[in-house]
Protein backbone atom coordinates (compact mmCIF):
# COMPACT_ATOMS: atom_id res chain seq x y z
CA UNK A 1 0.00 0.00 0.00
CA UNK A 2 0.76 3.79 -0.75
CA UNK A 3 0.16 6.39 1.50
CA UNK A 4 -0.43 8.76 -1.67
CA UNK A 5 -3.98 7.76 -1.75
CA UNK A 6 -6.66 7.94 0.65
CA UNK A 7 -9.62 5.24 0.51
CA UNK A 8 -12.98 6.23 2.22
CA UNK A 9 -15.90 3.90 2.35
CA UNK A 10 -19.20 5.46 0.95
CA UNK A 11 -21.01 2.38 2.40
CA UNK A 12 -20.19 -1.45 2.65
CA UNK A 13 -19.26 -1.83 -1.16
CA UNK A 14 -18.46 1.56 -2.72
CA UNK A 15 -15.27 2.74 -2.03
CA UNK A 16 -13.73 6.75 -2.84
CA UNK A 17 -10.24 6.47 -3.64
CA UNK A 18 -8.26 10.08 -3.34
CA UNK A 19 -5.32 12.12 -4.32
CA UNK A 20 -5.07 14.51 -1.60
CA UNK A 21 -1.83 15.73 -1.90
CA UNK A 22 -1.94 16.77 -5.39
CA UNK A 23 -3.76 19.93 -5.96
CA UNK A 24 -5.92 18.52 -8.30
CA UNK A 25 -7.10 16.23 -5.53
CA UNK A 26 -9.17 13.69 -7.44
CA UNK A 27 -10.98 11.34 -7.07
CA UNK A 28 -12.02 7.41 -8.40
CA UNK A 29 -14.50 5.07 -7.28
CA UNK A 30 -15.26 1.39 -6.72
CA UNK A 31 -18.07 -0.08 -6.53
CA UNK A 32 -18.46 -3.54 -5.74
CA UNK A 33 -21.42 -5.94 -7.17
CA UNK A 34 -21.98 -9.64 -6.83
CA UNK A 35 -20.01 -10.52 -9.55
CA UNK A 36 -17.23 -7.85 -10.79
CA UNK A 37 -16.44 -4.72 -9.37
CA UNK A 38 -16.23 -0.96 -11.52
CA UNK A 39 -13.61 1.03 -10.77
CA UNK A 40 -14.80 4.97 -12.05
CA UNK A 41 -11.88 7.06 -13.34
CA UNK A 42 -7.88 5.73 -12.26
CA UNK A 43 -6.84 9.21 -11.24
CA UNK A 44 -3.51 11.04 -11.83
CA UNK A 45 -1.13 7.81 -12.47
CA UNK A 46 1.69 8.61 -10.15
CA UNK A 47 1.10 5.86 -7.72
CA UNK A 48 -0.03 2.37 -8.56
CA UNK A 49 -4.08 2.44 -8.13
CA UNK A 50 -4.25 -1.26 -8.46
CA UNK A 51 -2.33 -2.22 -5.71
CA UNK A 52 -5.11 -0.02 -3.12
CA UNK A 53 -8.35 -1.79 -5.51
CA UNK A 54 -6.57 -4.99 -4.44
CA UNK A 55 -6.67 -4.57 -1.35
CA UNK A 56 -10.48 -3.91 -1.35
CA UNK A 57 -11.81 -6.48 -4.15
CA UNK A 58 -11.10 -9.76 -5.40
CA UNK A 59 -13.52 -9.50 -7.94
CA UNK A 60 -12.98 -8.65 -11.67
CA UNK A 61 -12.28 -4.79 -11.98
CA UNK A 62 -13.82 -3.03 -15.26
CA UNK A 63 -12.66 0.36 -15.32
CA UNK A 64 -15.42 2.96 -16.67
CA UNK A 65 -13.70 6.56 -17.22
CA UNK A 66 -15.92 9.47 -17.14
CA UNK A 67 -13.69 11.58 -19.36
CA UNK A 68 -10.42 10.88 -21.74
CA UNK A 69 -8.44 14.07 -19.27
CA UNK A 70 -4.89 12.86 -18.25
CA UNK A 71 -6.00 13.43 -14.17
CA UNK A 72 -8.24 10.61 -15.07
CA UNK A 73 -7.16 8.17 -17.04
CA UNK A 74 -3.38 8.17 -15.27
CA UNK A 75 -4.14 4.46 -13.89
CA UNK A 76 -5.40 2.57 -17.03
CA UNK A 77 -2.33 1.23 -17.82
CA UNK A 78 -2.92 -0.96 -14.70
CA UNK A 79 -5.56 -2.64 -15.83
CA UNK A 80 -6.90 -4.47 -18.63
CA UNK A 81 -10.47 -3.80 -19.11
CA UNK A 82 -11.51 -0.70 -20.27
CA UNK A 83 -14.85 1.11 -21.23
CA UNK A 84 -14.83 4.83 -22.61
CA UNK A 85 -17.47 6.81 -24.12
CA UNK A 86 -17.76 6.32 -28.19
CA UNK A 87 -17.15 9.69 -29.20
CA UNK A 88 -13.78 9.89 -26.63
CA UNK A 89 -12.37 6.76 -28.16
CA UNK A 90 -9.83 7.83 -30.00
CA UNK A 91 -8.40 10.45 -27.58
CA UNK A 92 -7.64 6.78 -25.76
CA UNK A 93 -6.04 4.70 -28.65
CA UNK A 94 -5.26 6.90 -31.52
CA UNK A 95 -4.08 10.55 -30.24
CA UNK A 96 -4.49 12.65 -26.87
CA UNK A 97 -5.78 16.05 -27.20
CA UNK A 98 -3.24 17.67 -25.15
CA UNK A 99 0.51 17.77 -25.46
CA UNK A 100 2.48 15.57 -23.02
CA UNK A 101 4.51 18.31 -22.21
CA UNK A 102 1.59 20.65 -21.17
CA UNK A 103 0.39 17.49 -19.41
CA UNK A 104 3.54 17.36 -17.35
CA UNK A 105 3.52 21.07 -16.47
CA UNK A 106 0.05 20.73 -15.32
CA UNK A 107 1.20 18.01 -12.81
CA UNK A 108 3.74 19.73 -11.45
CA UNK A 109 3.02 23.63 -11.47
CA UNK A 110 2.11 23.25 -7.88
CA UNK A 111 4.60 22.11 -5.21
CA UNK A 112 3.46 17.90 -4.02
CA UNK A 113 4.85 15.60 -1.88
CA UNK A 114 4.86 12.86 -5.04
CA UNK A 115 5.98 9.09 -4.30
CA UNK A 116 9.29 8.66 -3.83
CA UNK A 117 9.75 6.45 -7.16
CA UNK A 118 7.86 8.97 -9.09
CA UNK A 119 10.03 10.77 -11.92
CA UNK A 120 8.49 13.36 -13.97
CA UNK A 121 10.74 12.10 -16.98
CA UNK A 122 9.62 8.97 -17.35
CA UNK A 123 5.88 9.64 -17.25
CA UNK A 124 3.24 9.09 -20.11
CA UNK A 125 0.15 9.82 -20.96
CA UNK A 126 -1.75 6.57 -21.49
CA UNK A 127 -2.21 5.13 -24.48
CA UNK A 128 -4.87 1.53 -25.35
CA UNK A 129 -7.80 0.74 -27.33
CA UNK A 130 -10.68 0.06 -24.78
CA UNK A 131 -12.21 -3.26 -24.29
CA UNK A 132 -15.93 -1.81 -24.16
CA UNK A 133 -17.94 1.66 -25.72
CA UNK A 134 -20.00 2.99 -23.91
CA UNK A 135 -23.41 5.21 -25.02
CA UNK A 136 -26.18 7.51 -23.30
CA UNK A 137 -28.28 5.29 -21.36
CA UNK A 138 -26.16 2.27 -21.02
CA UNK A 139 -26.48 -0.45 -18.19
CA UNK A 140 -23.93 -1.78 -16.84
CA UNK A 141 -24.42 -5.00 -14.23
CA UNK A 142 -22.13 -5.72 -11.58
CA UNK A 143 -24.67 -8.49 -10.16
CA UNK A 144 -27.57 -7.08 -8.05
CA UNK A 145 -26.26 -3.50 -8.38
CA UNK A 146 -26.99 -1.45 -12.13
CA UNK A 147 -25.35 1.57 -12.90
CA UNK A 148 -26.45 3.88 -15.62
CA UNK A 149 -24.28 5.81 -17.99
CA UNK A 150 -25.33 9.67 -19.18
CA UNK A 151 -23.56 11.32 -21.55
CA UNK A 152 -23.23 14.31 -20.39
CA UNK A 153 -20.59 16.80 -22.85
CA UNK A 154 -19.69 19.84 -22.15
CA UNK A 155 -15.88 19.56 -19.96
CA UNK A 156 -15.59 17.17 -22.72
CA UNK A 157 -17.15 15.77 -26.11
CA UNK A 158 -17.68 12.19 -24.07
CA UNK A 159 -17.72 12.91 -20.40
CA UNK A 160 -20.24 11.16 -18.90
CA UNK A 161 -21.84 10.63 -15.59
CA UNK A 162 -22.56 7.54 -13.86
CA UNK A 163 -26.03 6.90 -12.03
CA UNK A 164 -27.27 4.31 -9.83
CA UNK A 165 -31.10 4.30 -9.11
CA UNK A 166 -30.84 2.06 -6.61
CA UNK A 167 -28.73 3.87 -4.20
CA UNK A 168 -29.62 7.33 -6.18
CA UNK A 169 -25.83 7.99 -6.31
CA UNK A 170 -24.62 10.33 -8.78
CA UNK A 171 -20.87 9.78 -9.49
CA UNK A 172 -20.47 13.76 -11.67
CA UNK A 173 -16.83 13.41 -12.80
CA UNK A 174 -15.93 17.38 -13.91
CA UNK A 175 -19.22 18.12 -14.76
CA UNK A 176 -20.54 18.71 -11.18
CA UNK A 177 -17.99 19.68 -7.70
CA UNK A 178 -16.71 22.35 -5.70
CA UNK A 179 -14.64 24.81 -7.42
CA UNK A 180 -13.64 26.14 -10.60
CA UNK A 181 -16.00 24.47 -13.23
CA UNK A 182 -13.66 24.55 -16.35
CA UNK A 183 -15.32 25.02 -19.80
CA UNK A 184 -12.53 27.44 -21.65
CA UNK A 185 -10.54 24.57 -23.37
CA UNK A 186 -10.90 24.25 -27.01
CA UNK A 187 -12.55 21.25 -26.56
CA UNK A 188 -15.31 22.54 -24.36
CA UNK A 189 -18.27 24.07 -25.22
CA UNK A 190 -20.49 25.73 -22.43
CA UNK A 191 -23.53 25.23 -23.87
CA UNK A 192 -23.72 21.77 -24.00
CA UNK A 193 -22.20 21.92 -20.47
CA UNK A 194 -25.07 23.86 -19.49
CA UNK A 195 -27.66 21.16 -20.80
CA UNK A 196 -25.69 18.76 -19.31
CA UNK A 197 -26.09 20.34 -16.09
CA UNK A 198 -30.00 20.18 -17.22
CA UNK A 199 -29.86 16.67 -17.96
CA UNK A 200 -28.54 15.75 -14.52
CA UNK A 201 -30.63 17.74 -12.55
CA UNK A 202 -34.05 15.70 -13.55
CA UNK A 203 -32.56 12.84 -11.68
CA UNK A 204 -33.42 11.98 -8.41
CA UNK A 205 -30.23 11.96 -6.42
CA UNK A 206 -28.68 11.53 -2.46
CA UNK A 207 -24.91 11.61 -3.11
CA UNK A 208 -23.26 13.14 -5.33
CA UNK A 209 -19.14 11.59 -5.66
CA UNK A 210 -17.38 14.13 -7.82
CA UNK A 211 -13.98 14.13 -9.10
CA UNK A 212 -12.37 16.70 -7.34
CA UNK A 213 -12.01 18.53 -4.49
CA UNK A 214 -14.26 18.06 -1.56
CA UNK A 215 -15.81 14.57 -1.40
CA UNK A 216 -19.23 15.57 0.59
CA UNK A 217 -20.88 17.93 -1.04
CA UNK A 218 -24.19 19.30 -1.09
CA UNK A 219 -26.78 17.76 -3.58
CA UNK A 220 -28.44 21.30 -4.20
CA UNK A 221 -25.32 22.69 -5.73
CA UNK A 222 -26.61 21.09 -8.37
CA UNK A 223 -29.36 23.67 -9.02
CA UNK A 224 -27.26 26.28 -7.65
CA UNK A 225 -24.44 25.25 -10.70
CA UNK A 226 -28.25 25.56 -13.13
CA UNK A 227 -29.01 28.90 -11.98
CA UNK A 228 -25.44 29.98 -12.79
CA UNK A 229 -25.05 28.90 -15.89
CA UNK A 230 -28.75 29.86 -16.81
CA UNK A 231 -27.58 33.37 -15.54
CA UNK A 232 -24.18 33.62 -18.01
CA UNK A 233 -26.25 32.36 -20.39
CA UNK A 234 -29.16 35.28 -19.90
CA UNK A 235 -26.48 37.63 -19.83
CA UNK A 236 -25.17 36.85 -23.09
CA UNK A 237 -22.11 35.91 -20.95
CA UNK A 238 -22.03 32.39 -21.86
CA UNK A 239 -19.49 32.26 -24.60
CA UNK A 240 -16.19 31.10 -24.38
CA UNK A 241 -13.21 33.43 -23.21
CA UNK A 242 -15.32 35.30 -21.15
CA UNK A 243 -13.12 34.42 -17.70
CA UNK A 244 -13.85 33.06 -14.26
CA UNK A 245 -17.22 34.09 -12.66
CA UNK A 246 -17.69 33.68 -9.07
CA UNK A 247 -20.60 31.67 -7.86
CA UNK A 248 -19.08 30.88 -3.87
CA UNK A 249 -18.26 27.15 -3.44
CA UNK A 250 -17.64 26.87 -7.31
CA UNK A 251 -16.66 29.10 -10.45
CA UNK A 252 -17.62 28.90 -13.49
CA UNK A 253 -14.73 29.02 -15.99
CA UNK A 254 -15.49 29.86 -19.54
Amino acid sequence: MTDWFTVDMIDKDTFAISEYKHWEETHCYLLCGTEKAILIDTGLGVANIRNIVDGLTTLPVMVVTTHIHWDHIGGHKYFDNIAVHEVEKDWLSVRFPIPLQVVKRNLMCKPCDFPKNFMIEDYQIFKGMPQQVLHDGDCLDLGNRKLKVIHTPGHSPGHCCFYEPDRKYLFSGDLIYEGCLDAFYPSTDSQLFFQSVRKIQKLSVNRILPGHHQLGIPVDIISRIENGFSKLSDEGKLKQGNGVFDFGDFQIHI
